[in-house]
């Protein structure tokens, strides 16, 4: 058996990205340059995947054309009701309940949004559907016939590529929310039938003086979450 070697400087790089990367809910509209862009693209693509079907496919979304995506998406949320093509979840239970509050309290508390200001919370619920600002956006998509393996491989993708993009200097954030409108999003970019819409990632340089990126989650101790863990 073949192991691979680590240094405690690369461990601890990574551990860096881990603990410092959050959702970036405000970008300035500074573009980040091509080879920037590429190479985050470039290294994402070595996401392990089951079989290495690689599954997931990019429609990466810039500049001048972000605007008129956007527009056509708040349109389409403002008209009626989600047609995601992966699932939504039934319902938040239990603790996912529990986490899931919280952190929109948080969000909440971050803007300054109180809890019945229902025309401040649907303001900000429709900043998912202009990306936060960002000057470019990754629309996931996966093969239908690779059904939860595929939409798996693609979550593996969209972690690489959060955390990547940490290490680049720059700020992004995962969009379910994009998903789950996913006609919309098909029909503008001309999305293959035969392919799901999984999620979207927003990608640009975040904005340190916004106070939405000043809040953040937390996570569970490791004990409760890894049965058998050694102590």
């Amino acid at each position: 058996m073949t192991t691979t070697a680590t240094t405690p400087d690369l461990t601890e790089a990574l551990a860096t990205v881990l603990e410092r990367r959050y959702s970036c809910r405000a970008f300035t509209d500074e573009p980040v340059d091509g080879a920037t862009l590429r190479r985050l693209f470039t290294l994402a693509q070595r996401t392990p995947s089951w079989c290495n079907s690689q599954a997931w496919q990019v429609h990466l979304v810039s500049g001048d054309d972000v605007a008129p995506f956007s527009e056509r998406l708040v349109a389409r949320v403002m008209a009626g009701g989600p047609t995601p093509d992966v699932t939504n979840p039934e319902k938040y239970e239990g603790v996912y309940a529990d986490r899931r509050r919280t952190c929109g309290h948080a969000l909440y508390e971050a803007v300054g949004i109180a809890r019945d200001d229902q025309e401040g919370r649907l303001r900000q619920m429709l900043e998912n559907f202009r990306f936060f600002g960002a000057p470019h956006v990754a629309i996931i998509t996966s093969p239908k016939a690779l059904g939860p393996y595929g939409v798996m491989d693609c979550g593996g993708y969209v972690a690489n590529l959060l955390n990547l993009a940490d290490s680049l200097g720059l700020g992004a954030i995962a969009q379910g929310a994009i998903g789950m409108y996913a006609d919309a999003v098909r029909e503008h970019l001309d999305v293959p039938a035969d392919r799901d819409v999984v999620c979207a990632v927003a990608i640009g340089h975040p904005d340190p003086d916004h106070p939405v990126n000043s809040f953040r989650t937390e996570r569970e101790d490791v004990a409760n979450a890894v049965t058998g863990l050694p102590a």
